[in-house]
């Protein structure tokens, strides 16, 4: 199927045809946008074929180390697959299990932990199982990525995800309870008429000045915005 072929990035190669979850646009979203300044050691929930972690190997410091887990199998070859192409496998790490039992068991603590996590909590599930572990909620609820993230994240630290608007809204509501607070917030409208579809949400251990902003992806016409071809341009060959 043609959503199964490679995606070409600028600097590196997407193969997925083992993931249910095709390279889009909340993951380019969040990759871009996340920042990776003075951080040095960074894990990517719910990898997938590895395309936020190859954005993460890309972006950060030559000398800094990218984890990434995930609890399929399949997951795991083909990151593994796409971090050997990249060339910058020596800056990452795959780890095949849940998050729930590396938070447990992980002696480690990162200055940046990033996420495009399942949203759905309810509706009819898909017959394939794969679409559901990366869809629902069902493996990774919420609460139990706070938790995880809680005892994962350094004091410095700070947590990147994407969301649906009313998700992330309730993510937020939730998050001060696990000593987290949103720092910057970016509303993402596919047009310029229509609701806010996505968020983007930096979180920090201290509260802090909240800084928000709107995040536009095509314009009336149907063209991609300057503002998005910016954010993306180190990634997209097209931009």
């Amino acid at each position: 199927m043609k959503d199964s072929q490679p995606f070409q990035f600028k600097r590196f190669i997407v193969h997925q045809d083992k993931v249910p979850m095709k390279v889009g646009t909340d993951g380019v979203l969040i990759g871009a946008w996340v920042d990776v300044q003075n951080k040095r050691k960074a894990l990517d929930i719910g990898t997938g074929s590895g395309l936020i972690a190859l954005m993460l190997a890309q972006k950060m410091h030559e000398e800094a180390k990218v984890h990434a887990i995930d609890i399929a199998p399949e997951a795991i070859e083909q990151a593994g697959q796409n971090f050997l192409l990249s060339g910058w496998h020596h800056k990452t790490q795959l780890h095949l299990a849940s998050i729930q039992d590396f938070a447990r068991d992980s002696r480690d603590k990162f200055d940046l932990i990033i996420s495009n996590p399942p949203f759905f909590n309810g509706g009819m599930l898909s017959p394939h199982d794969d679409k559901n572990e990366a869809r629902h909620t069902i493996k990774l609820p919420h609460g139990d990525l706070l938790v995880a993230v809680n005892k994962l994240l350094a004091e410095d630290g700070s947590l990147a995800i994407i969301l649906p608007y009313l998700q992330g809204l309730r993510f937020i509501e939730i998050s001060e309870s696990y000593r987290l607070y949103p720092s910057r917030i970016t509303e993402v409208k596919s047009t310029p008429g229509k609701p806010v579809e996505r968020i983007m949400i930096h979180f920090e251990r201290t509260p802090n000045i909240l800084l928000t902003d709107e995040l536009i992806i095509q314009d009336e016409h149907q063209l991609f915005t300057d503002q998005y071809k910016e954010l993306t341009s180190d990634f997209y060959l097209k931009f």
